[in-house]
């Protein structure tokens, strides 16, 4: 009898693409949230990159202060060089009468896909106006079909599961590589696929940010010192996953970009991700449509009056310590 080997991924059920699944759309890896159920694509990175070095042409800062994601982005940290060129189509340029149908026609051609985004933007063309957009597309098949092992719990919930158990064809076992297992708790594997994609699934319970979590599961790969050949006693067992969510990033629409006469108008993200025994398939679009003012506006003033309690320190130049410290409180003691 085999041992039971892998259990889950993560949390998400089955979602028809026409509900919002209520998973996280984070902007970043390193993106916090309390929320449980959390997505990352790289796709609104891509579209945040051009629009810093294409539209702005400056790091993003907002005026009246800058969100912890927008500092984020602006680190950059993923490219469209962590990708092939086929997987990834991207715009960014001036609102034209055509830039709706050419960017119809380009996806359509490239992926065979529509747009769920389009017609959610103000495309109303201007030279004052501006679109970036980038749609990332996947669709790759595992080395070999995994066997479905039907219905078992979630928890709490039944889910639908895909894997390897004993009436398994053997040649499955080499499609699995085991990165660590620590305890039915705490393991993970990698999963062969037909071209150039890896699937690692990393089972834990930890809640912190994704690089963490990535940067965690390869330190516990470097440690573990036990077989990393998925053998005839292992068992695989991964739930089935399909979902679709949409994110439009409140805290980055509506503002100014500092030092410039650029307002971003919207900014969001889509993710349609679907993976059974047979492969993944992923589509992701993201967008920013901003526009430029006539003026540009004053820089919000600022006023550093003390007028209420306050400190004085004074101190040598090259100095440490200040040799001198004052509080003033009641001013009258000050003025005579």
């Amino acid at each position: 009898m085999k041992k039971l080997f892998l259990s889950v991924l993560t949390a998400l059920l089955l979602f028809s693409p026409a509900f919002a699944a209520n998973i996280e759309v984070l902007p970043t890896m390193q993106s916090k949230t309390n929320v449980q159920d959390r997505v990352w694509v790289g796709t609104f990175q891509i579209v945040w990159n051009d629009f810093m070095d294409k539209i702005a042409f400056t790091k993003i800062k907002f005026p009246t202060g800058t969100p912890v994601i927008v500092n984020e982005l602006n680190k950059q940290d993923f490219t469209v060089d962590e990708l092939s060129e086929k997987c990834y189509y991207k715009y960014a340029g001036i609102i034209k009468k055509n830039t709706k149908k050419l960017i119809t026609k380009a996806i359509k051609k490239k992926f065979n896909e529509t747009s769920d985004i389009l017609d959610q933007l103000d495309l109303t063309p201007g030279k004052d106006r501006f679109l970036v957009y980038a749609m990332l597309k996947k669709d790759f098949q595992f080395a070999a079909p995994f066997d479905k092992l039907g219905k078992s719990k979630f928890r709490d919930t039944e889910a639908e599961y895909f894997g390897i158990k004993s009436s398994s064809p053997k040649e499955l076992d080499d499609t699995v590589e085991v990165l660590f297992y620590n305890n039915p708790s705490d393991f993970a594997v990698k999963l062969d696929t037909a071209g150039n994609d890896e699937v690692y699934l990393y089972k834990t319970a930890n809640t912190k940010t994704f690089n963490y979590l990535y940067d965690d599961m390869l330190k516990k790969q470097e440690q573990f010192s036990g077989s990393t050949k998925f053998s005839e006693e292992d068992e695989l067992k991964v739930p089935n996953l399909k979902f679709f969510e949409e994110k439009t990033f409140e805290e980055i629409g509506g503002n100014r970009v500092k030092g410039t006469n650029i307002i971003i108008d919207k900014a969001m993200e889509t993710v349609k991700f679907e993976m059974d025994n047979t492969g993944v398939k992923l589509k992701s679009e993201a967008a920013i449509i901003a526009k430029m003012t006539a003026l540009l506006p004053a820089e919000e003033s600022r006023h550093f009056y003390f007028d209420d309690t306050f400190v004085v320190f004074l101190k040598e130049k090259g100095k440490e310590k200040p040799y001198f410290a004052l509080r003033v409180y009641d001013i009258s003691k000050f003025q005579g």
